[in-house]
């Protein structure tokens, strides 16, 4: 059972009893005063249960009236006193939990800047995913992917579309691009003043498409949509992600950077497939793990976005696959 923590800065005459404690699940609360009139009031819950208030509170600061501030905290550990043991849910039961909207919002805006870090990340997996295709090293290849980035940006696309926030869907679509342009970029210069690596088995892999791929590629983005609404920790999920578009990103480079743009068409249909594949499980998994906005107009907004989202990646998907099938 994982528990989090909510801080409500709330005005004085907030009635916190009846507005939260009452009508939402929660496993302790403190209160303290505050200043500018204001109250500071914990709540402990678990981790499930902390979009339910966060979304109560959205809609009470979104009014003239009401002046709310909210903060929301991964809990490490908690030592109830005796009072409050009795208070903790019986952990038994095993139920499906994942992070609240805001928390996974607040991850998607970070991830879908490209800053510095994230540039010199690119560069470093790009740089040892072409030397390992060239020495055909799986172990530099996989080694690459774990240090890439590109997970972050393509599944905050998927999330951005399903919860209808444009501006954050355009957003982290230029970071994906130019999560995918660098190794492209890169892997171009290889091409050029390097021979291509015809004989390393890591490089023919990726000139043959079949459609084993692009089943690959669903598991990936789900797995990797899956364990971003669990907040998941510890686990490589996004190197599966990574696996389907690195090595096929740079690939694609050398031959450019080769001008050999006939073969150059594999890998660039098999990139393709790929990252629409990944979106498309992503926007799946996000859709039926129930996350959506409060607002009535905002919700019609997302359910309007997801839908053209899901139409836009399964009709590319399917004249990708045709396109393949055809040449």
């Amino acid at each position: 059972m994982e528990l989090q923590m909510i801080e409500v800065y709330a005005p004085n005459n907030f009635d916190y009893k009846k507005e939260l404690i009452t009508n939402f699940s929660s496993i302790s609360h403190w209160t303290y005063p505050a200043k500018n009139n204001q109250t500071l009031i914990r709540i402990l819950v678990k981790k499930e249960d902390s979009e339910n208030i966060l979304n109560y509170l959205e809609k009470l600061a979104q009014q003239k009236n009401h002046e709310f501030d909210a903060v929301l905290y991964t809990i490490k550990a908690y030592i109830p006193s005796r009072l409050n043991e009795k208070n903790i849910p019986d952990d038994g039961k095993e139920e499906f939990e994942r992070a609240s909207k805001h928390e996974l919002y607040s991850v998607v805006k970070t991830s879908g800047e490209f800053n510095t870090s994230f540039s010199w990340f690119t560069i470093f997996a790009a740089l040892v995913a072409a030397v390992g295709i060239i020495q055909n090293s799986p172990t530099l290849v996989l080694g690459a992917n774990v240090i890439d980035p590109s997970f972050r940006p393509i599944i905050g696309t998927a999330f951005s579309c399903v919860i209808g926030e444009g501006k954050l869907a355009k957003k982290t679509i230029v970071t994906a691009l130019y999560a995918i342009f660098i190794p492209i970029v890169i892997a171009g210069l290889f091409g050029y003043f390097f021979p291509l690596p015809t004989d390393s088995g890591e490089f023919i892999a990726q000139t043959n498409v079949h459609m084993l791929d692009v089943l690959v590629a669903i598991s990936a983005g789900g797995a990797g949509a899956l364990s971003f609404v669990k907040r998941s920790k510890g686990q490589l999920v996004g190197v599966m992600v990574s696996l389907a578009v690195l090595p096929t990103a740079v690939v694609f480079g050398m031959m450019a950077g080769a001008a050999r743009w006939e073969d150059a068409l594999t890998p660039l249909l098999l990139l393709l497939i790929n990252v629409n594949a990944i979106l498309l499980s992503a926007i799946v998994v996000f859709w039926i793990s129930g996350i959506k906005p409060v607002n009535w107009k905002d919700i019609k907004d997302a359910n309007t976005s997801r839908l053209n989202a899901l139409l836009f990646t399964s009709i590319i998907g399917i004249t990708l696959v045709i396109t393949v099938i055809l040449i």
